[in-house]
């Protein structure tokens, strides 16, 4: 598998990002890229982006929860971020997704009682590990998220999306992240997001993940995504849905959550208010703050 590797200078003097860089080698020989912030006692809380962010994305929210007590560890799927990102879309799957998650979060990290919080792919590679290692989560948040299992229904911004990312000449990741947003992102962050890109030979990942999206029955993974949510089915622990009010392309997906987990009732859900779909860039302090909030009531 060939791989590339963003050169450190394009992560330097990034606006409000000086979080120290973190890294462990996972399958198939690959740097993963994390950041581990605040007290080592605290409650880890595992917060994961999803397409085409990376963990630039959590910037505004890790401050807030930080301060609040917990641990917070944010991961870069590989292809993203500071992590090795390999050059072509076929290295790219789903299982592969989780596999190496699971390597950094379980095997390295060795996460305990651990709260896990997902968005957009996040969910999907996120909700996978925590179901297959369920005794080491002790809660589950979820905003602008899903676990698409080949049978549920998809919005039509969604298609929309899968078939830009396969068709389009271009992909420019900071206009993409921006056109995400219910805020104009200034052209410093925009720079941001493109900064894990310095040419398309490093958005292999970037360009395959919408693909990835189990939207059919006979999808590779839509037996593993049922088996999944037979877990969710009869979890009881606390589930909270954090969705905003302006995501064309999750909505709806917070209503399946809530009526099909049984941890999900009687949950503080809450819709945060004039966020697109990248809620932690609108509204970063807004949701770490429900978050911290509920945290500290498990």
């Amino acid at each position: 598998m060939n791989s590339v590797r963003t050169p450190d200078d394009r992560f330097v003097g990034l606006p409000g990002f000086d979080f120290e860089p973190r890294y462990h080698e996972v399958g198939d020989g690959l740097r993963m890229h994390y950041l581990d912030e605040g007290p080592r006692d605290g409650r880890v809380v595992v917060l994961l982006h999803g397409e085409p962010s990376w963990s630039y994305l959590y910037r505004t929210m890790i401050p807030v929860l930080t301060a609040a007590g917990c641990r917070c560890v944010v991961p870069d799927l590989i292809g993203f971020g500071r992590s090795d990102k390999p050059t072509e879309q076929s290295d790219y799957t789903y299982a592969r997704h989780i596999a190496w998650t699971t390597e950094l979060l379980v095997d390295h990290l060795d996460v305990l009682d651990a709260v896990f919080f997902g968005q957009d792919w996040g969910s999907l590679v996120g909700l996978r590990v925590v179901t297959a290692h369920p005794d080491r989560f002790a809660a589950i948040a979820i905003g602008n998220g899903g676990l698409p299992n080949g049978d549920m229904a998809i919005s039509d911004a969604l298609r929309a999306w899968r078939e830009f990312a396969a068709t389009a000449d271009e992909f420019p990741v900071g206009a993409i992240i921006n056109g995400g947003c219910t805020t104009d992102l200034s052209a410093e962050v925009i720079a941001a997001y493109d900064a894990p890109f310095p040419d398309d030979s490093f958005k292999a990942g970037a360009r395959i993940f919408p693909s990835l999206i189990p939207v059919s029955p006979d999808d590779v993974e839509a037996r593993n995504q049922k088996a999944a949510w037979k877990v969710l089915e009869g979890w009881a622990k606390p589930f909270l849905c954090v969705y905003s009010d302006s995501d064309p392309i999750t909505k709806g997906a917070d209503a399946v959550f809530i009526a099909k987990v049984p941890g999900a009732d009687g949950q503080p859900h809450t819709t945060i208010e004039g966020g697109g779909h990248f809620l932690q860039e609108d509204r970063g302090a807004d949701l770490a703050a429900v978050l911290a909030d509920w945290i500290a009531a498990l």
